[in-house]
């Protein structure tokens, strides 16, 4: 499974139900990359799409813990055990966890790599991705040379999860 975001330089993600920032070359990289895969997101996140509906040439799962939400278009589970269920049914490399904070924690350990769209500037945010930076199971694998648009500056990057050997 992968991991789909975009953050800025202190891991923040987003503020008041909303994406920090819209960067055209973001979005672009987001629909290549997840266009007739499977998203996973909760509620909130879905809501905060435009008319708060699955995006078009997705499979999209929505966990919510209200057990009367249904939305048309998506599959909603109610557990992280649900949800992986579920997830059974696509191949792994296709699936693309896309948010928010709670949704990124609970799919992290099922996670095996991590596109980041790493923004170099510091947000007033609310919610937040784990470093990866300091997390001693993952690392840096690619990432583009540095991009503008206007004065931000970001770079997109991929890390992959350390294989765990057993002794």
């Amino acid at each position: 499974m992968n991991l789909i975001v975009a953050a800025d330089k202190h891991w923040a993600i987003g503020n008041k139900g909303q994406l920090l920032v819209s960067i055209p070359a973001d979005q672009k990289m987001f629909r290549e990359e997840t266009l007739g895969k499977v998203l996973v997101m909760g509620r909130k996140t879905l809501e905060s799409l435009p008319g708060g509906q699955p995006l078009y040439g997705r499979t999209t799962i929505v966990l919510s813990r209200d057990k009367s939400y249904s939305v048309k278009g998506a599959v909603v589970v109610h557990s992280l055990e649900e949800a992986l269920k579920e997830l059974e049914k696509y191949p792994t490399d296709d699936i693309y966890v896309a948010g928010g904070q709670e949704i990124y924690e609970l799919f992290l350990p099922y996670c095996h790599r991590a596109y980041v769209t790493w923004i170099d500037y510091e947000y007033d945010a609310d919610t937040y991705f784990p470093n990866l930076d300091q997390d001693g199971e993952w690392e840096l694998k690619a990432e583009s040379d540095e991009q503008t648009y206007f004065n931000l500056c970001y770079e997109f990057r991929m890390y992959q999860k350390k294989l765990q050997i057993n002794k």
